[in-house]
């Protein structure tokens, strides 16, 4: 499934360059964070795609720092397996591979199970009608058939239930696989079916937390969370299976 990238292949073309300039909220971090934290939002984003290969120069220019702090965001996010590092040249951003995301999804499925189940006992009115405020405006999204932002209000729906379960290191373990399943959604994004059924099923789950269920709960979102995988592999394969076909 690995694609094949060469050097020769790089540049940061005009959307990645304006993207990097533009996130000003890094600014007073050291150097290494910074660099880190905005190579790791472009290739969430998929504004550095899969495959991608960028040299460590040509970044370092961009961010405006020099190759010392870009190597080390570097090596961080090659033992978060987003990057694969070429020696004394530059990196390639590591493809979306279908049996490493099937085993985030089976991590991920129960963790957000159980954070589910936490929140629903402590969550409140106010909690409820802000993940109520979410999906309307999901509901929108889909309407104005925005689909980077119903992704977006996706991902939010999930982090809000996590923040509200109160379990920082439940928190912590689920960070370090979310941008891979948020670039994963955008990746398949309009390769999969009508997003509705995401809706519904996050309104069921809202529900289950409003009786405070939180047995319920777990089950309507590792049920959910299993769905989203499933249709999520197929637009990858069907991805990769076009790719393959334009290849030849």
């Amino acid at each position: 499934m690995k694609k094949n990238s060469s050097l020769t292949e790089t540049s940061l073309d005009n959307e990645a360059r304006f993207f990097i300039d533009n996130l000003k909220e890094y600014d007073e971090y050291r150097l290494p964070q910074r660099a880190y934290h905005i190579i790791r939002l472009a290739i969430r984003d998929l504004i550095l795609p899969p495959g991608k290969t960028i040299l460590e120069r040509e970044m370092a220019e961009v961010l405006q720092m020099s190759r010392t702090p870009v190597r080390e965001a570097l090596v961080r996010l090659e033992t978060e397996g987003v990057v694969r590092i070429i020696p004394r040249r530059g990196f390639i951003v590591e493809p979306i591979e279908r049996e490493d995301l099937k085993q985030i999804y089976e991590m991920v499925e129960t963790l957000d199970g159980l954070a589910v189940s936490l929140a629903a006992v402590k969550i409140g009115e106010k909690e409820i009608q802000e993940l109520e405020t979410l999906i309307e405006q999901q509901e929108e999204a889909l309407l104005q058939e925005n689909l980077k932002k119903w992704a977006t209000l996706d991902d939010q729906f999930h982090h809000i239930i996590i923040k509200f379960a109160g379990n920082k290191r439940l928190d912590a373990a689920i960070d370090i696989y979310s941008d891979q399943l948020y670039r994963a959604r955008l990746f398949t994004i309009n390769q999969r079916p009508v997003l509705n059924q995401s809706i519904i099923e996050h309104k069921a789950i809202i529900s289950c937390m409003k009786t405070k269920d939180g047995a319920a709960a777990r089950l309507v979102m590792q049920s959910h969370r299993n769905r989203a995988q499933r249709e999520i592999l197929v637009a990858l394969d069907k991805i990769y299976d076009m790719e393959s076909e334009e290849n030849h």
